[in-house]
């Protein structure tokens, strides 16, 4: 039964449809224990630029429990020294060109997260070494202040949480995010934040300051509004209620808060668009965007697995109906396509989307953050000048 197990998993990796549905779901034991519980997914396949791949096997000398006789995975932290914090793109696909991530890897799980193969450039794995070996940058604040004080620099606005959430549990004692909002403020430069957690409300005073001048924006991610779903696809993040009442918080504090569908998966949580935006415009957001999954590299195999675990009745009908939307195949990486995808279904979300915050209100006023405040600011630097 668990080779049967193992075959299905395998032809979901590989894109293939199956029709073991039965057999899976008839070996529970297969996938329980404690070590994992709490964790997005079960999987911690080497990364892909490593010379060998370690993957267990069940060689049937090891009893089926024996995994629960082992700890816990715990969460791991290992500081980093960044030479550098601002990270530049030119993606047209993004509505910034700069950024700023204070943590490498993420510990809310998300299944489908799109950075999970970024941890392939540490030498690790993108599934539970994602969740589990984080890296942060203790003077993230520091070298943001040496970068914007460089005579060469030109403001534009910083996107934060692009890659991983600066507000996950981490921060809580690393306390990372104060410091470099309190730089951002004092050089009057604009910043848009993005994140899935109600940590944020502990700054809402640093970004009452920005707000004054029109330097800050808050996207919150709401995914679905079903407790059971958002357990099983971001098991350490913030409830859905708990997101909601966030955004509420930062609108009820003026400040311009937006709501992000992120991802929209065709077939599982896509039914719920309206109702999200609706429920985040009742608590107070004003700016509306969504994003369809994406599974590049080694997040494919990852969430095929997941899906197969949680829903395996409708395994099928998500992978068929998106990969209708990326031209036959798990994942379209083009510009242009690869946040939307295409075909009738593609265009029906856009439609979707398009009318609900038409008829809700969502949009009409997109916030433009002020460039006019930067001031640079004087490093300590053991130099004298010249002058």
């Amino acid at each position: 039964m668990k080779m049967v197990a193992a075959k299905a998993i395998a032809c979901a990796s590989a894109g293939q449809d199956i029709d073991a549905t039965a057999e899976y779901q008839a070996d529970p034991s297969l996938h329980k224990g404690k070590r994992i519980r709490g964790r997005g997914t079960r999987s911690n396949k080497s990364g892909r630029f490593e010379p060998y791949q370690v993957e267990p096997v069940d060689d049937g000398w090891s009893s089926p429990d024996q995994e629960e006789d082992l700890p816990p995975l715990r969460t791991e932290v290992q500081e980093e020294k960044s030479r550098t914090i601002i990270t530049r793109n030119d993606s047209p696909d993004i509505p910034f060109d700069r950024s700023i991530n204070p943590y490498r890897g993420c510990e809310h799980g998300c299944v489908y997260c799109f950075a999970r193969p970024t941890h392939a450039y540490m030498g690790l794995s993108a599934g539970l070494d994602f969740e589990t070996k984080l890296f942060v940058k203790p003077d993230a604040a520091i070298q943001l202040r040496k970068e914007l004080s460089s005579p060469g620099y030109r403001p534009r606005p910083i996107a934060i949480g692009t890659n991983t959430d600066p507000y996950q549990p981490v921060e809580r004692n690393y306390r990372l995010m104060p410091d470099i909002l309190d730089i951002l403020e004092e050089t009057g430069h604009p910043v848009s934040i993005t994140t899935k957690s109600a940590l944020i409300l502990r700054d809402l005073d640093l970004l009452k300051k920005l707000n004054e001048r029109n330097l800050v924006k808050v996207a919150v991610s709401v995914t679905t509004l079903d407790n059971r779903l958002s357990r099983a696809m971001e098991p350490r993040a913030a409830s859905p209620k708990r997101r909601l009442e966030t955004i509420a918080g930062l609108a009820e504090a003026g400040i311009p808060t937006a709501v992000l569908v992120a991802p929209i998966i065709p077939a599982l949580n896509d039914s719920e668009m309206e109702a999200i935006l609706s429920a985040a415009y009742e608590a107070g957001a004003r700016e509306a965007g969504a994003i369809l999954l994406r599974l590049p590299n080694e997040v494919g195999p990852l969430f095929q697995d997941w899906l197969l675990h949680h829903y395996p009745d409708r395994y099928r009908h998500v992978m068929n109906v998106l990969r209708s939307m990326r031209g036959g195949k798990d994942y379209d990486s083009r510009s242009g396509y690869r946040m939307k995808g295409t075909g009738p279904f593609a265009e029906l979300l856009h439609k979707r989307k398009e009318l609900a915050c038409k008829k809700l209100g969502y949009n009409t006023k997109p916030t433009r953050l002020s460039l006019k405040y930067f001031v640079q600011t004087k490093t300590n630097e053991a130099q004298l000048s010249l002058f």
